[in-house]
Formats: C-alpha cells, sequence, structure tokens
C-alpha cells in the first residue's frame, strides 16, 4: 500500500486539475451565448435524437440497459498492467494508483483514437449519417466511463456507481457552475457512502441534461453537417469530447480511490495504536 505521503502527492495533482477547470469559464461563457441561434440552427431531428439519448440515460441509471460492458474481459486487460494477481474487481481497488494510472492513460489513448475515427466516418455523409454519430458516440463515452470506474475498483453494476458515472459525463460537458456544483455533490462520496436513491435525487432535471447535450452537440455538429468536409469536424469533435470525458472519469474516480486508500491507512494506524496500549 502507498504511504500517505504518496497518495496526498496524486491528491493535490487532481486538485491542482479541479482548480484549472475554472479557467475554462471565459471560453465556455462564449461558446454558450447563441443559445437561441442553436435552437434555430440545430436541425429538428438532431434534437429530437438528443431528447431520446437523455431518456437512455435515465434508462442506464436505473437498469443499465444496454450500455454495460463485459465485466470479466475489462478484468482480463487490467491484469496486463500489473504484477499482482487481478481476479475481480475488488482486487483492483487494491492495487497501486500509478497501476491504475498507466491503465487508464493507455484507456483514454485508444477511445480518442477510436472516437475520432468514428467521428470521420460519420462525418464523410454529412446529415445522412449524423443521426448514426449521436447515438454512438454518447454508448462509447458511457462504456469509456464504465471501464474508468473498474479500473479504479468500482463496480459499474450498482445503480450508485451509474449515477455516479453519468455525473462524470454531466461534469465533461458542463459549465463552471455546472462543474462546482458536481464537484460538490460528489464530494460527499469521499465524505459518507449516500444511498443509491439519494444520490439519484441529487441528479439535477433532464430537461437540463438535454440542454446541456444540446448545446454541446448542436453547434459543433453543424460543421459535420456538410459531406466529405465533415470527416474532418467529426474527427476533432468526437476526439475532443471523448479526451474530455475520459478525463473527468479519471480523475474523479481517482481521486475516490485516494480517499478510500487514506482511509484505510487511517483504520490501520487506528488499530495499530489502540493494540499498543
Amino acid at each position: 500500500m502507498e504511504s500517505k505521503e504518496q497518495l496526498t502527492v496524486y491528491l493535490y495533482e487532481i486538485e491542482k486539475w479541479e482548480k484549472d477547470q475554472k479557467g475554462l469559464f471565459f471560453w465556455e461563457k462564449i461558446g454558450r451565448l447563441p443559445f437561441k441561434l442553436i435552437d434555430k440552427l440545430t436541425p429538428k431531428f438532431i434534437q429530437e435524437k438528443i431528447a431520446v439519448l437523455v431518456n437512455e440515460l435515465g434508462s442506464y441509471v436505473q437498469t443499465g440497459g444496454r450500455y454495460l460492458i463485459n465485466e470479466a474481459l475489462m478484468i482480463k486487460k487490467i491484469s496486463r498492467f500489473t504484477s499482482q494477481p487481478v481476479e475481480n474487481i475488488t482486487d483492483i481497488g487494491k492495487l497501486p494508483i500509478q497501476d491504475m494510472i498507466s491503465a487508464s492513460n493507455k484507456l483514454q489513448s485508444e477511445r480518442s483514437k477510436l472516437a475520432a475515427v468514428q467521428g470521420a466516418t460519420t462525418g464523410f455523409g454529412g446529415i445522412f449519417t449524423l443521426a448514426v454519430d449521436i447515438p454512438v458516440i454518447l454508448g462509447m463515452a458511457l462504456k469509456t466511463l464504465q471501464e474508468i470506474a473498474i479500473i479504479h475498483g468500482y463496480d459499474p453494476n450498482e445503480k450508485q456507481e451509474r449515477v455516479f458515472i453519468i455525473k462524470c459525463l454531466q461534469f465533461a460537458s458542463a459549465d463552471i457552475v455546472g462543474k462546482e456544483s458536481i464537484l460538490n455533490e460528489l464530494s460527499m462520496m469521499h465524505e459518507k457512502r449516500d444511498s443509491a436513491a439519494s444520490m439519484i435525487s441529487q441528479l439535477k432535471g433532464w430537461q437540463e441534461v438535454f440542454f446541456t447535450y444540446r448545446d454541446n452537440f448542436g453547434l459543433k455538429k453543424l460543421f459535420q453537417m456538410v459531406p466529405v468536409v465533415g470527416m474532418l469536424f467529426g474527427a476533432i469533435i468526437n476526439k475532443g469530447m471523448m479526451d474530455d470525458v475520459a478525463e473527468a472519469g479519471i480523475m474523479l474516480y481517482r481521486k475516490r480511490r485516494i480517499y478510500d486508500k487514506l482511509r484505510e491507512i487511517d483504520k490501520v494506524e487506528s488499530n495499530v495504536s489502540t493494540d499498543s496500549l
């Protein structure tokens, strides 16, 4: 097990990343000015497709639906990054943070490249293939976050983890106010393990989620609607989104695991002190 000093260094890096997110405010503010323009320019079929996806997010929280990944294959994949035996998710949670970092970086690189290829492929057909691109990239994002959860020793089959995953997804697309709100809500998981019902109650209305994705996809996807030229925009847009989602998931899950490890150290030290008395 890592020392408190090592874990504190990792935690400092994550807290620095959280502060850096505030630096996005100016650009996000500019990017969110043309809301009414987005409403007018975004084709109805795109807005309808996003509305369907928002409903699917609600279904994902409840059951996992068609987005759940193969846990056994992911565990086998993670075992390649460590010399320690890994048979289940509990074993993964005991791995050193550095092993989790290595596995996370590898996954982010793979998913980023895959998203770029997928965006270029669907962007080639412009508006005719755009309807296919939106659900595919969302499904890829959800599956990537589940893989990140497993890398850090958390089971995405649990409803509470699926809520956490949706929060990571929201964080990646939120403005500075939204990011601060989500961080405050997730910080409670470092203090106390809330019930799934309590966490679900903290999820903001699905209408807000819809607007978040409408703003995130709507204007960007307009550039992808032009056949052939849309290849370039599709690759850049999807790669950027996947990088943001993966980075948010990695940092937020790593922070949780660090806090869990620190609690374990405190518990061991407390037991030792008690035994020595």
